[in-house]
């Protein structure tokens, strides 16, 4: 719902990209083209009790706030919609997503260290085992839930190796995360304490493993935190949990829903499914158009430092700003034909990464992990057809796939 606020721009009540049930159809593209071509930059209602906020629903106006931290800032109130208690902002400060120059720039020069492209090269071929070893699984029955069997398992596996997490701990790991990322979704969890829950046990996991890496060499992401330096000081225990989580979530999360809602939308196109199989070179550019099409996080907040004007609207000091990458990804001044799913498109710039300071530190990750992971499911399960419902998550947040029954012709495993 809209609402004018105090003498804001009125807008029509009509329209609402808020409610989390709304979602669990699907992201409301139709809103989202209305709010682009008559209010592009619009104040929502935020029920129950929230204040409202700003939603960004350009591309170009996304670029702008996400390359200017000093006046939109991650810090401020964090980057939900919904305004957290004082020692819960404090706490989530501690997450990288939520901090702003310069606190931000040294945490990230920390990171990359793990996720430079030619570390990431070196993961390809260990990748493609684990694809396999995935298939290997459900490829005799014929038939399996996608988002369980198959999306979910490789970027788990590829995450819990970089960080370093015992194989016998990894579905600990996707646990915490679905309590984590959907806590809108009756069937994760009931509360957002059930939320705070997870990161507790997620956080006490955390300091186990570091205790026990503290002062040895290793090349795993949790053995390198624990030991590394930013200008002369350690990180704290908070600081430390903080990208524990931080890593290991989104670097499970998002990779799966992508990879669901990829297959989803080859499996909703069949012209554009037999042209990929027709020209396996055309894939980079899939890989692309599915990152435009899903766009796993649909949003993330800002909160105004000063007041300021963004097309015609007066933004004031504290106000949320919310960017729906999900809009922008179909934007009609930047993408031709963009309700199209068009396995060549170029150029794509989309943003379903973000841009700016706060573009996804995982992008090269990413991008080969959803690239090996079709090209095993292309040649291996080249009939896999949708056998039932597909369930979506509850949420505003992040465009997740919850389940996807899928037949296919069974086959052989893999040589040793």
């Amino acid at each position: 719902m809209f609402h004018s606020g105090a003498m804001r721009h009125p807008t029509p009540a009509t329209i609402d990209i808020f409610d989390p049930d709304i979602y669990v159809k699907g992201v409301p593209h139709d809103a989202f083209r209305v709010l682009r071509a008559e209010h592009p930059v619009s104040f929502h209602a935020e029920p129950p009790d929230g204040k409202g906020f700003w939603a960004v629903t350009k591309y170009q106006d996304v670029v702008t706030v996400s390359k200017d931290p000093g006046t939109f800032s991650s810090y401020r109130g964090g980057t939900n919609i919904p305004d957290y208690p004082p020692d819960s902002l404090d706490v989530i400060r501690m997450l990288m997503v939520n901090m702003d120059p310069p606190q931000h720039t040294k945490f990230r020069r920390l990171t990359s260290t793990g996720f430079t492209p030619k570390m990431i090269a070196r993961m390809e071929e260990y990748i493609r085992r684990a694809a396999r070893e995935i298939i290997d699984e459900v490829i005799e029955s014929g038939s399996c839930d996608f988002v369980t069997k198959i999306a979910a398992e490789l970027p788990l596996v590829v995450i819990a190796d970089i960080m370093g997490v015992p194989k016998e701990d990894r579905h600990l790991v996707f646990d915490w995360s679905n309590r984590l990322i959907g806590f809108d979704d009756p069937e994760f969890q009931t509360s957002l304490e059930d939320a705070q829950q997870a990161a507790a046990e997620m956080w006490a996991y955390a300091n186990d493993l570091a205790e026990k890496r503290k002062g040895q060499d290793g090349k795993d992401l949790v053995t390198v935190l624990i030991n590394a330096e930013i200008d002369g000081e350690q990180l704290t225990e908070m600081e430390f949990d903080g990208f524990f989580l931080l890593l290991t979530v989104a670097g499970n999360e998002t990779t799966r829903n992508l990879i669901s809602g990829g297959m989803l939308a080859l499996m909703e196109h069949p012209a554009e499914r037999a042209r990929l199989a027709a020209d396996p070179g055309l894939l980079t550019s899939a890989v692309e158009e599915m990152l435009r099409w899903v766009t796993p996080v649909i949003h993330f907040r800002r909160t105004a430092t000063r007041d300021v004007e963004l097309r015609g609207q007066t933004i004031q000091e504290g106000d949320k700003v919310v960017l729906y990458y999900s809009s922008a990804n179909r934007d009609e001044d930047v993408f031709p034909n963009p309700n199209a799913f068009d396995v060549g498109r170029t150029p794509n710039d989309h943003l379903a990464f973000g841009i700016g300071q706060h573009s996804c530190l995982g992008i090269n990750l990413a991008r080969l992990e959803i690239r090996v992971m079709f090209e095993e499911i292309l040649r291996r399960m080249p009939d896999v057809a949708l056998a039932g419902e597909v369930r979506r998550l509850r949420s505003n947040f992040i465009n997740g796939v919850k389940a996807m029954p899928v037949t296919f012709t069974p086959g052989r495993r893999s040589e040793p």
